[in-house]
């Protein structure tokens, strides 16, 4: 049964600037309807169900994704990547940026790519619920332009606290992938066209080399 209830938005908040800065994103990515702190995990559902957006609920707000088409190729390239060895190793769940997790409590994230394992899966099968309570092993974000450092901060930090094992940020423009984990959570290893990301404990043969993920940028028609 998903929680309704709204949560409240912290005290310390007293204007919009405060809310952004907490939020870290730029005011033209926050709804205001519902309003401000007032917002529902079942609004979260009726607002993505009834238009082509997609929005994330945090501290009672809606917050709408980033959208990018380039951004949307290379998660899915990593999502065909990563479910190819989940398959094999029949490891657990990928799910896409329409997926979206409920961390905690007045908390929601739809990460550009996740891989659930199924030891965290409720009843080891894909969840019916719209957004169920989960957390993603390995949650993997690709930047767009209006994605800010204080975002993904934020959202590095929930999805640690929510027990993720590794979190990939992906720069489509400098071509690299930052990867972080929990033991240290602002000191990523930033990898180039000339590595290969691997899983880790988390996706035991995972690998993929990057100058094979860029690429993807770069196929036309006859290629």
């Amino acid at each position: 049964m998903m929680a309704l209830g709204p949560p409240m938005l912290r005290t310390s908040l007293h204007t919009v600037e405060d809310l952004l800065e907490d939020l870290g994103v730029p005011a033209s990515r926050v709804l205001l309807n519902p309003p401000i702190g007032r917002a529902t995990i079942q609004d979260v559902v009726d607002f993505n169900a009834r238009t082509e957006r997609l929005c994330e609920l945090v501290d009672g707000t809606l917050v709408e994704k980033a959208p990018s088409f380039r951004k949307s190729v290379i998660a899915g390239a990593i999502a065909a990547a990563i479910r190819s060895c989940a398959i094999s190793g029949n490891f657990g769940l990928v799910s896409g940026a329409s997926g979206p997790m409920n961390l905690c409590d007045g908390l929601v994230r739809m990460p550009d790519v996740a891989f659930t394992a199924w030891a965290r899966v409720p009843g080891r099968q894909v969840p019916t619920q719209p957004v169920p309570r989960l957390a993603p092993d390995l949650a993997v974000e690709v930047l767009s332009p209006s994605n800010t450092r204080r975002e993904m901060e934020r959202k590095r930090r929930e999805y640690f606290q929510a027990g993720a094992r590794l979190v990939w940020i992906v720069d489509l423009d400098a071509r690299t992938v930052d990867v972080y984990v929990p033991a240290a959570p602002d000191a990523p290893r930033t990898m180039g066209v000339g590595d290969s990301l691997d899983g880790g404990e988390v996706l035991p043969g995972f690998a993929l080399p990057l100058a094979e993920l860029f690429a993807e940028l770069g196929r036309t028609a006859g290629a």
